[in-house]
This record gives structure tokens, sequence and C-alpha cells, in this order.
């Protein structure tokens, strides 16, 4: 897993290769990007490199945060730590969309550090303290 973790003001990253596992078994390795914006704390963005095109998914942050220890989330995504083939520690992200479902597996350091980072920026419980909500009523006026 290639990472290359940048960190800025208002935003943090982590660049990592993600196995993409569909559901006939095949295995595929796709070029994918967690972002994370303080402007929304609550969530952050998956942006993967796909054979259709470059697809992002948005979800919640704590999903990635409990994910790394114990399986999470009902709807669309849902996370979960595993050992890989080899025995070492991955988390895996299941996407579901009326159009399939993919099964994707990182390693959780890259996860860890990520989650890490976001904290660093904008700590579990003080996400309400970074929500403009002057942007917020913008966008949904604007929708």
């Amino acid at each position: 897993m290639e990472q290359h973790p940048t960190s800025h003001t208002e935003t943090t990253t982590v660049s990592f290769r993600v196995p993409f596992v569909s559901g006939e078994g095949q295995s595929d390795l796709l070029e994918g990007e967690l972002v994370f914006d303080a402007h929304d704390p609550y969530a952050v963005q998956m942006h993967l490199a796909a054979r259709s095109g470059r697809v992002t998914w948005t979800f919640a942050r704590e999903l990635l945060a409990e994910g790394l220890y114990d399986p999470i989330g009902d709807g669309d995504v849902q996370v979960w730590p595993c050992l890989s083939g080899a025995g070492e520690a991955v988390v895996v992200i299941e996407l579901s969309s009326p159009s399939g479902t993919a099964v994707l597996q990182t390693g959780s350091r890259g996860i860890s550090e990520f989650v890490a980072s976001t904290e660093e920026l904008v700590p579990t419980g003080q996400e309400s303290a970074h929500l403009s909500m002057d942007s917020l009523l913008s966008q949904l006026l604007a929708a």
C-alpha cells in the first residue's frame, strides 16, 4: 500500500492503493484517496479510479474510526477489521448501490494514520464548532 499523507490548515489527505475484490472473487488493484475537509467535519470522501472512471463516495468519518476495531455500518457503507490472506491487519470497506456491491480492502495502519490526522484537525465531539452555518445555508438554498 502506497501512502502519501499531506496535511494543510483545513484538509488532510492520504493516498493509497486499494485491492478491489469483486463479487465474482476477482481481484483488481485500484488507486484510491481518502480526503477529510475540516469544513465538513463529520464526513470523509473516498475517491477511486475505477474502470468506468473516477468514483467518489462520501460517508461518516466515524465509520472509518470505529471500523478499525469493530464492524460498523447499516447502510450503503459498511466497515470492519479483518486479517488478509497473508495475516496482515486490514480494514474492509463494503460499498453498496443499486448498480452492485464492491468490497475494498486496505491496510489498517494507513486508515489509522488517516483517522489520527483528521482527529488532529477536528477532534471527535468538536465537529459542530467547525461547521459554518452560513455555508450550510447557502448550499441548502442553492439546491
